[in-house]
C-alpha cells in the first residue's frame, strides 16, 4: 500500500468496533463484536472487563482479515474510545479486581443523592457536571458497600483505559484517565486537568486510587509481544491513551473549531456545541461541559435519551407500522415547513429527562383537539428534539453570551428526514450540514492514534482532511420569531408537567 495505517477502536455498550484507515482517512475494514452485559437484578448492569478486552482482539484481528501480513506491518498505533461514566477497578497487577460498573448500574443512587447534597454546586463548577451515575458516586459506592475490594484497587479505570493498559502489560500504579472523561469524574478541577484536592477530601475518597491525568494523545505504551499475537499485529504498535466515546464521536463530525454544533440524532438525541471557553451550568443544570480531544476546546452538550426511539414508538406502537415496511414514513412527514402556535406540542422525555436530572418527567402530548392527525401527532414528536435543543441553545447562550453558533453538523439516522433538519435550522438559527463520511467513533479514535504517533499533524489538520460536508439544509428566516414562541410555551409545558409528574410521585 505505501501508506502508514491506523486503528481506531469504540467500546461502545451494545458491543466493540474496529476500524481500519490509512493515512488519508480512507476506511479499509471494519468488524464488531457484540458485548455481554450481566443484568441479574433490576439496578445492576456489568461487564466483564476481561470479555471487554478480548472483544477488543478479536475485533482488531477480524477487521485485518483481509489486510495483508505485509500491509500489516504498516499499522503505526491504534487508540481506544469507550464508555464514560462508569468504573473499573484495577489491582496492583493491572488486573481488574472489579466488573466493569456500568453506567447504566443505578446502585450508586444513594450516593448520588449525598453528593448533591452536600457539594453539588462545587462539583458542578469545577467538574462541568453535576453529580449522577458515574464516577464520584460509583467510586464511593465501592467504597462503603465492598470495602474489601475497595482496600484492593489501586486505581479507577474506564474500559478504553483498562484495554489499552492490558494491551501493553502495564501494572495498576499505571491506570490514566484522559482529559475527555474529567467531567464525568466527581473530584477533577475539568478546568486545569487535574484532581480537585479539596473534593477529594471532602469525600475522604483515596487519592492514591485516582488515575494519572493524560492527554488523548499521549503515548502509554507499545503493545505486548502477547497482545500483538492475539490481535494478529506485528510489533511494533503504539497505542494513545484514547479518548471518551462522546468526545471521538464529536471528533469524527469535524468538530474541532469554536462555533460547531454536532447532532448526533439517533437512538438518543445529543447537542453539543464547541468553544474556545470551559462553562458550567450551575443555574439551569442543563449542559455538561467535556474536554474536547482538539487541546483548548470545550463541549458544551446534552441529551433527550430516546429522541429518535420516539420516533419509532409513534410508528409501530400508535401507527402499527413494521421496521421492515420500506414505506412506513408515507402520508406523515409534511412537504414543508408550515407551523401553527396551535400544532400539538409533544414532550419527549418518555424514560424521564436526563439534561437537566428530571426522572420523574414523561412523555407527553398537549393541545390537541379532533382537527389534529396522525400527520400533525408525527410532526409533534419531531418537532420535539428541535425545541429540546432550543432550550439547550438557550442554557448555551446564558453561559457564554458571546458565544457563535456557525453550523450543526448532523450524524445518524435522523439525517435522513429534511423536515427535521429544517425544525432543527429554525430553532437553532444555524445551518444544518450533513457529513459525507460514516465511520462515527472508531473514526475519531483513529485521528487520535494518528496524531499520537506523528502520521497526523494534529486534529484540525486531519479533520480538514479526513472529514468533508455535503449538503446542507436551512430555514426560512421568517420562521425564526415562531420557534422561539414555540420554545418558550414548549419550555413552560416542560416546567407544568415536571411539576404535575413529581406531584404525583
Amino acid at each position: 500500500m505505501g501508506f502508514e495505517l491506523l486503528l481506531g477502536i469504540d467500546i461502545g455498550t451494545q458491543g466493540v468496533k474496529s476500524s481500519l484507515f490509512d493515512q488519508n482517512g480512507s476506511c479499509l475494514g471494519t468488524s464488531f463484536v457484540p458485548s455481554r452485559l450481566h443484568q441479574p437484578e433490576p439496578g445492576i448492569t456489568e461487564e466483564d472487563p476481561e470479555f471487554q478486552l478480548d472483544s477488543v482482539c478479536r475485533s482488531i484481528k477480524e477487521c485485518l482479515k483481509d489486510i495483508t501480513e505485509a500491509d500489516r506491518k504498516a499499522v503505526k498505533a491504534l487508540a481506544i474510545d469507550g464508555q464514560m461514566a462508569g468504573v473499573i477497578g484495577v489491582g496492583a497487577d493491572g488486573m481488574a479486581v472489579t466488573p466493569y460498573d456500568s453506567w447504566l448500574d443505578t446502585r450508586c443512587a444513594p450516593y448520588i443523592k449525598i453528593m448533591k447534597e452536600k457539594a453539588e454546586a462545587e462539583i458542578i463548577r469545577k467538574t462541568g457536571n453535576p453529580p449522577s451515575f458515574n464516577h464520584g458516586p460509583k467510586i464511593l459506592w465501592w467504597k462503603h458497600e465492598r470495602p474489601d475490594v475497595y482496600e484492593k484497587i489501586v486505581s479507577f479505570v474506564q474500559p478504553a483505559g483498562y484495554a489499552a493498559m492490558r494491551l501493553c502489560g502495564l501494572k495498576g500504579s499505571d491506570g490514566f484517565i484522559d482529559k475527555t472523561y474529567l467531567h464525568f469524574s466527581g473530584y477533577a478541577d475539568n478546568k486545569n486537568g487535574c484532581w480537585d484536592k479539596g473534593l477529594v477530601s471532602f469525600f475522604d475518597v483515596d487519592a492514591a486510587k485516582l488515575p494519572k491525568i493524560v492527554n488523548s494523545t499521549d503515548i502509554i505504551g507499545t503493545m505486548s509481544r502477547e497482545m500483538a499475537v492475539r490481535c494478529g499485529l506485528p510489533l511494533p504498535v503504539a497505542v494513545a491513551a484514547g479518548c471518551g466515546d462522546t468526545a471521538a464521536s464529536f471528533l469524527s463530525c469535524g468538530a474541532v473549531e469554536p462555533g460547531i454544533c454536532i447532532d448526533v440524532a439517533g437512538t438518543a438525541s445529543v447537542f453539543a456545541a464547541t468553544t474556545d471557553k470551559y462553562c458550567f451550568d450551575s443555574e439551569t443544570q442543563v449542559m455538561g461541559c467535556g474536554a474536547s480531544v482538539t487541546e483548548g476546546l470545550w463541549h458544551p452538550y446534552a441529551y433527550i435519551n430516546g429522541g429518535g426511539m420516539n420516533v419509532e414508538w409513534f410508528l409501530s406502537e400508535v401507527l402499527g407500522r413494521n421496521k421492515e415496511d420500506a414505506d412506513r414514513f408515507r402520508d406523515l412527514e409534511p412537504e414543508g415547513l408550515s407551523p401553527r402556535m396551535d400544532d400539538p406540542l409533544f414532550i419527549p422525555h418518555m424514560a424521564g429527562r436526563v439534561s437537566p436530572s428530571q426522572p420523574d418527567l414523561k412523555g407527553t402530548f398537549a393541545g390537541l383537539s379532533w382537527s389534529h392527525t396522525k400527520k400533525d401527532m408525527f410532526t409533534a414528536v419531531m418537532e420535539a428534539v428541535a425545541l429540546e435543543y432550543g432550550v439547550y441553545r438557550k442554557s448555551l447562550m446564558s453561559m457564554l453570551p458571546d458565544a457563535q453558533l456557525t453550523e450543526m453538523r448532523i450524524t445518524g439516522g435522523g439525517e435522513n428526514s429534511r423536515i427535521w433538519k429544517e425544525m432543527k435550522s429554525a430553532v437553532l438559527q444555524v445551518p444544518v450540514v450533513s457529513i459525507e463520511q460514516k465511520y462515527g467513533a472508531p473514526m475519531g479514535a483513529a485521528i487520535v492514534a494518528g496524531v499520537a504517533c506523528g502520521v497526523l499533524k494534529s486534529t484540525k489538520d486531519a479533520a480538514d482532511k479526513w472529514i468533508s460536508t455535503k449538503e446542507s439544509c436551512s430555514c426560512d428566516a421568517g420562521l425564526h420569531d415562531h420557534y422561539r414562541k414555540r420554545t418558550a410555551r414548549y419550555e413552560s409545558l416542560l416546567k407544568t408537567m415536571n411539576d404535575y409528574y413529581t406531584e404525583e410521585s
